[in-house]
């Protein structure tokens, strides 16, 4: 056999061991470096290592024996294991010295004759020791599956993941110590720790991986450990993928889903992204880490490989979603989720896919945040031109919410949920342009000078300023100027209820909100000057010292009970859903009625006359504050208040105020 071609055959450039007999140095210094290992290497010493490497290589050789074949060295006799790896050490360091060296002036024919013999011998038994190794490798990788998982490399603690080291199994100089091991339990146990079952198997697995990956890299044989490594691990990963619900499906196909079938789809990957990147990935890039942590460009190319087709499947769907002609109202928020998702594990995805190799990944990840970004930014930009758009011509019934309202704050209030990422999507989007029309309402709330306020709270101020702005323009059409002002009032404390009872609150801030309380008191007083001033007109002012005679007080009395019932029957159908304003516009009312009615009634309810009073007296100042405190509640539309005498109204009850709402 041609000397070039044996070298060749035993040993791999790349590996730490060929650099043994090959240097930088000159022909000279080179001959002396080799002769003197060669003298201290003694003929008997080579041929010691060679036969015990003989007995132990040739013991577990697959196909010397049935009980070789079906028998694993590592699960039965770690001891064993340990010494047949010190074997194949050895014998590969005696490989290095019996190859001849072109520089060498001391060797004869026969020397090199007998040293080629035992060459080739050793090439045999380091064949048949990796192909043991092989076995050994595959199965401990397919035996141990459930105790590799993902989940379990992820959540070993450092403790663990320290006793495994293959230091334990090397002296300085890395070669095998047995005193190390004195049996399978002492192996990978230390004392005073308490670990499960799972991590004690797990650990174990992973230090009996990395001495054979070290043991077969070393010899030359790294391709044979890595394809059956990238085989068994590929196969998890694509199965792990699979199982938490992410299935390669193309643009066409999403565009035929039904949205529901879509946003489970989401749901899934969502929860899938989580799961990857704390323990699918994450422990898949520990356990590589780990096994081949002699070579970086092995552990590298290895983790590339496995992980690659399942991290772009999974990295590369938020980008189909987007593309998707689905746009119901709830997609943005399945899109902020997306984005949430990726930006909130952007730390864990840089750090498992750290490698030059799988820097695709980390675009593809960063891709589907422009993606989503861009996304949300026209969405947004769409649901103000739809408010804008909106031509519903329906009069909201007695001043209440318009369902624009309420659909406009319910989508905003959801949106500040995503705050945080939302100020992130929209730090470089351009402030919100502003116009002479909305500048001049609320006195222009929105402070797009101040550098300070991020972005999307601008947009969200502007959302809302469009949306009064649109309120504003449907007050034409209704007939009744104090019910367009109760509108107003209606809807903006809506508005207002929203942002304090969201993380609105927090975009908006407390200044907004107490501006536009103040505009919600206007509104309420405009309301009430306008639908009850001429109720509080019809009393005297109590501040008035002149005096009132009977006559006058039967006009005053008279002019109220008319007045009153014509105001109740008007405002009977108007209704304020929020109970706050509710309590305060009934109570300012009641405050300007109820205490000027009783004063005068108590004055002058006898001056009338006892056989008029039944007449001009209608109402006790308990039946008028308890009448207001029915109101603003949407019923009795068509009721006002009948006649009755004075005597019956200061018994009234609540029963009887209600029996005499009649049409």
């Amino acid at each position: 056999m041609p000397r070039k071609g044996m070298r060749s055959i035993c040993f791999n450039p790349k590996t730490p061991s060929y650099s043994f007999s090959r240097g930088t140095d000159s022909p000279s210094r080179t001959s002396v470096s080799m002769l003197t290992p060669r003298r201290s290497f003694t003929e008997t010493t080579m041929d010691k290592i060679i036969e015990s490497a003989t007995l132990m290589i040739m013991k577990w050789d697959p196909d010397s024996s049935t009980v070789a074949k079906v028998t694993s060295l590592f699960y039965e006799n770690k001891r064993e294991a340990m010494q047949f790896l010190k074997c194949v050490n050895d014998l590969q360091k005696a490989m290095h010295l019996l190859v001849p060296d072109e520089y060498s002036t001391t060797s004869t024919s026969s020397s090199t004759s007998s040293d080629h013999e035992k060459l080739v011998h050793a090439q045999s038994l380091m064949q048949i020791a990796m192909k043991r190794l092989q076995k050994e490798f595959y199965q401990i990788l397919s035996m141990n599956r459930a105790h590799l998982d993902p989940e379990s490399m992820s959540t070993r603690s450092s403790r663990t993941s320290a006793r495994s080291s293959v230091s334990d199994y090397c002296d300085d100089d890395g070669t095998i110590s047995l005193d190390q091991h004195q049996d399978d339990d002492n192996t990978i146990r230390v004392a005073g720790d308490s670990i499960t079952e799972v991590e004690e198997v797990s650990s174990i697995a992973m230090a009996d991986l990395r001495t054979i990956a070290d043991c077969m890299i070393s010899a030359g044989y790294a391709k044979e450990c890595i394809t059956i490594y990238k085989i068994i691990r590929k196969s998890i990963i694509d199965e792990g993928i699979y199982r938490l619900g992410v299935e390669r499906v193309s643009s066409s196909q999403i565009n035929k889903m039904d949205w529901e079938v879509l946003d489970h789809k989401i749901k899934n990957w969502l929860a899938a992204v989580r799961v990857s990147m704390r323990t699918l990935f994450a422990g898949e890039r520990i356990l590589c880490d780990h096994v081949f942590v002699s070579s970086d460009s092995i552990r590298e190319s290895c983790f590339n490989d496995i992980s690659k087709e399942g991290a772009s499947l999974l990295f590369s769907f938020p980008e189909l979603v987007v593309k998707s002609k689905k746009s119901p109202a709830e997609k943005i928020f399945r899109l902020l989720d997306m984005y949430s998702t990726i930006a909130g594990n952007w730390q864990e995805i840089e750090s498992i896919f750290s490698f030059e190799s799988t820097s695709a990944i980390r675009l593809q990840a960063v891709n589907s945040l422009i993606k989503l970004s861009d996304s949300v930014r026209v969405m947004i930009f769409d649901f103000e031109s739809s408010i804008q758009k909106d031509s519903s011509k329906d009069i909201v019934a007695g001043g209440g919410l318009h369902p624009l309202t309420a659909h406009t704050m319910n989508y905003l209030s959801l949106l500040a949920d995503y705050s945080n990422i939302l100020t992130d999507i929209s730090a470089d989007w351009p402030p919100p342009s502003k116009s002479t029309v909305t500048e001049s309402f609320f006195d222009s709330q929105i402070q797009g000078d101040s550098p300070a306020t991020p972005v999307i709270t601008l947009h969200v101020a502007w959302l809302i300023l469009v949306l009064l702005c649109k309120l504003d323009g449907k007050l034409k059409r209704y007939k009744d100027v104090s019910l367009s002002y109760l509108f107003l009032a209606n809807n903006l404390q809506h508005v207002i209820s929203k942002v304090r009872t969201s993380n609105l609150h927090y975009l908006l801030g407390e200044e907004w909100i107490n501006k536009h309380e103040a505009k919600v008191k206007q509104f309420a007083g405009n309301y009430e000057r306008l639908a009850w001033g001429h109720v509080f007109k019809t009393l005297p002012d109590p501040n008035l010292t002149v005096m009132i005679s009977p006559g006058q007080a039967k006009d005053y009395f008279r002019n109220f009970n008319s007045s009153f019932e014509q105001a109740y029957k008007k405002q009977s159908p108007c209704i304020v859903p929020d109970q706050k304003l509710r309590d305060e516009i009934k109570a300012s009312i009641a405050r300007k009625l109820v205490t000027v009615y009783r004063e005068f009634y108590n004055k002058h309810r006898n001056t009338v006359g006892e056989t008029s009073v039944g007449v001009f007296v209608r109402y006790a100042p308990e039946d008028v504050e308890n009448y207001l405190s029915d109101l603003f509640f949407g019923t009795a539309s068509d009721s006002s208040v009948s006649t009755a005498s004075s005597a019956s109204s200061s018994r009234s009850s609540s029963h009887r105020r209600h029996s005499r709402l009649i049409a």
